[in-house]
């Protein structure tokens, strides 16, 4: 971590605030139109799943992740995952994402999925989803949807529509 003294702590909903001006920051309104958020649309993250980094008292970072259905296979979306620029390259991101996975595996999850940058998330076992196994609603960059197995095998047979769990549903 450098020179940082890096907390990595469970959201809270006192955090959600701080979090949506870092992703305002991070993404700017755009963000609204893409895949990712379209499923976000329908169902909250989970907080017990969902993480701030923060130095001191400044929130230098931000993980979440939400229940998702691969067709009837449950699954966790991860994303956002962002970090304040002048954090980046410093390993905020790579804390978060180790925390997310760690405890989503812990709680049994099986499959993380996220729309994101193979090189970056691969170093953390993500890797691409086969064409034409899973789609997504609106607007998606397939060679950008990533997959994670928290268990062996746990993606051999599943395919099909990305959706929210609906047992989640608001």
């Amino acid at each position: 971590m450098n020179d940082l003294s890096l907390t990595i702590l469970a959201e809270t909903a006192n955090d959600a605030q701080a979090i949506e001006r870092l992703h305002e920051r991070t993404f700017g309104p755009g963000r609204f139109v893409l895949s990712a958020y379209r499923i976000r649309e329908h169902v909250d993250h989970l907080l017990d799943l969902s993480f701030t980094a923060r130095i001191g008292t400044l929130l230098v970072g931000s993980v979440r992740q939400l229940p998702i259905c691969i067709g009837d296979t449950k699954a966790l979306l991860l994303g956002p995952l962002t970090v304040e620029p002048p954090f980046r390259s410093r390993g905020v991101g790579r804390a978060l994402l180790d925390r997310a996975l760690q405890d989503a595996k812990a709680r049994g999850h099986r499959l993380v999925l996220l729309v994101g940058d193979e090189p970056y998330y691969s170093r953390v076992g993500f890797k691409a989803v086969p064409k034409g196994r899973a789609t997504m609603p609106g607007p998606v960059d397939y060679s950008r949807l990533l997959v994670a197995e928290l268990a062996d095998g746990a993606f051999t047979d599943v395919s099909g529509a990305i959706r929210p769990d609906w047992s989640f549903a608001r």
